[in-house]
This record gives C-alpha cells, structure tokens and sequence, in this order.
C-alpha cells in the first residue's frame, strides 16, 4: 500500500474522529442492541435492525481511519523548507488575472479538503497545477468553467 500524505493537523482530526468512535459511538451502540435484544422478537425490531445498521457503520468507519492513519505520511508543513516553491502542505494566496481577485488555499490531503475552507485536494486540477511552481509564476489549468489563470503571490509554510 503507497502512502497518503496529510497535514499533522489532519491527522490529529482523524485521531479525534477514531477516539470518538472507538469511546463514545461503539459502547452506545453496544447498549442501544442490548437493549432492544431485551425487549424480544427481534425479527420486527426497528430499533434492533437501526442499532445493527449504526453499529456496522460505525465498525466500518473504525476500519476505515485505522487504514488510513497506519498507510499515512504525516507532514507538519511548518516543518517543510521547499525554498518558497509550492508543495504538499503550502498555504497559496493566488490572483486571478482576469478578474484580480484574491484567493488563499492550503494543499492537503484528500480527507482533510474542503474548499469552503481554503483547504484544497492534492489531487485537485488547481494543486496539481501549482506543485513546483514559485511566487510570481502563473499557473494556468482546465475548470469545469473553463481555462482558468492566476499569479502565485505568495507561498508559506504554516
């Protein structure tokens, strides 16, 4: 299995997340069966057949962050010296050249994106265009929009 990269404060997020599960979630919904199993026939038990479906969930969500976090390589981006080019871990403030709007994202990992946040998938078109690029170099790449253009103004290591 190949590693996936995520931000130290990614992966404390998923820690937390998998905390949750394995301390709160599961023993709840280990109760929650035991007590709909008390209450008899289970074959018309709505709510045994719920807390089987949330405990599947949950187990399934257990495995899953475990993967992740066991095939993950934590990168603390204030620890990075890429000498002012862009990569994993980069907050980029971009200027749009048609428009001169600015806008600022950070590059993570695909579980820790969310663009409403500035965080932006390594994966995505936009990150993919700006990897090795420095402060000043236009970055050009395909939105569903169309063509898009920007100026790297700036890139630090946060």
């Amino acid at each position: 299995m190949s590693t996936i990269p995520i931000t130290l404060k990614g992966a404390e997020k998923l820690k937390a997340e998998l905390h949750q599960l394995k301390t709160v979630d599961r023993p709840w919904v280990i109760n929650a069966i035991a007590e709909a199993r008390a209450q008899g026939d289970l074959s018309e038990n709505a709510e045994y057949d719920a807390a089987k479906d949330r405990q599947g969930f949950i187990e399934g969500r257990i495995a899953e962050i475990e993967g992740k976090l066991s095939a993950a390589q934590i990168i603390d981006p204030a620890s990075v010296n890429a000498e002012g080019r862009v990569v994993f871990g980069a907050t980029v403030t971009l200027e749009d050249e048609d428009t001169g709007d600015q806008v600022t994202y950070q590059i993570v990992g695909e579980d820790e994106a969310d663009i409403k946040l500035g965080l932006l998938n390594i994966s995505s078109p936009i990150a993919r265009a700006m990897i090795g690029k420095e402060q000043g170099d236009a970055v050009t790449f395909e939105a569903p929009g169309g063509t898009k253009h920007y100026e790297i103004i700036s890139v630090h290591y946060i």
